[in-house]
């Protein structure tokens, strides 16, 4: 799927995380456009091109923590499972989470991907490149 650039919406607050996934995905050979959004809020906002993302562009993936300000991260996956236009987007679960109870209702939830981020910056940024690369070179989206 090279020769397209594909937008990816990252759902974090945590600022150091949000540098090491731009550090990841700035390594590979994927073209990809990272937009960041650091609360549910905001993340609905930019997927419904609310308020200041009027002009935001669907994302082919979205990468969205578990414990967010404003609107937590189970309540977003909810909402964007629910919605008929949104609801065919991926959504991988990025937490530092590993509690069985979040993985079961995640997926009940429709979560299409579980990952625990690793507390090993080497194996982050690894990950997320392992991520992008199934997500994009892999497997076929719609």
């Amino acid at each position: 799927m090279l020769g397209r650039s594909f937008i990816i919406l990252l759902v974090e607050d945590n600022p150091a995380d949000i540098r090491l996934v731009e550090e990841a995905f700035k390594e590979t050979e994927i073209d990809t456009e990272l937009h960041v959004v650091t609360d549910g809020v905001a993340a609905m906002d930019y997927l419904h091109k609310k308020n200041e993302f009027k002009e935001a562009n669907i994302p082919d993936l979205i990468l969205l923590d578990l414990n967010l300000p404003k609107k937590d991260g189970r309540e977003v996956l909810v909402e964007i499972k629910e919605d008929k236009d949104l609801k065919t987007i991926p959504v991988v679960i990025l937490t530092t989470s590993s509690a069985e109870e979040d993985i079961h209702e995640t997926y009940a939830h429709y979560a299409n991907s579980y990952v625990v981020k690793p507390a090993n910056v080497g194996r982050f940024i690894e990950t997320l490149k392992n991520l992008e690369d199934y997500w994009f070179n892999m497997i076929r989206l719609p």
